[in-house]
């Protein structure tokens, strides 16, 4: 799965069948500190994500498999929306400074 950030609707009056009651959203993929990877892509919501939200989505065979129609088109597909992130820092003890009062104890 990759993180992302809903950007922007996409409107589509005709779509294929198995799109047919799904709104499409624009995507800007993310890395893990939440800075913009690449381009944005058009991706289908399933979940009702919103303009802004940060959300997880999946890309190619693994993204269609969510719609009910087996054989659909889908290339990215939004799977969740995440309410939370902790990131755990993880830090080399040889490269701490030995005179530091400061310890990190996530190690």
């Amino acid at each position: 799965m990759k993180l992302g950030r809903v950007i922007g609707r996409v409107v589509s009056t005709v779509k294929v069948e198995s799109f047919e009651g799904l709104k499409l959203m624009l995507v800007q993929p993310l890395d893990e500190k939440l800075n913009n990877v690449g381009n944005a892509i058009v991706a289908v919501d399933t979940i009702q994500s919103g303009v802004g939200g940060l959300i997880y989505y999946e890309t190619s065979r693994e993204a269609s498999r969510i719609l009910e129609t087996l054989m659909n088109p889908c290339d990215a597909a939004i799977m969740g929306i995440v309410d939370e992130m902790d990131i755990e820092q993880k830090t080399n003890p040889k490269l701490q400074n030995p005179n530091s009062k400061i310890k990190n104890n996530r190690q």
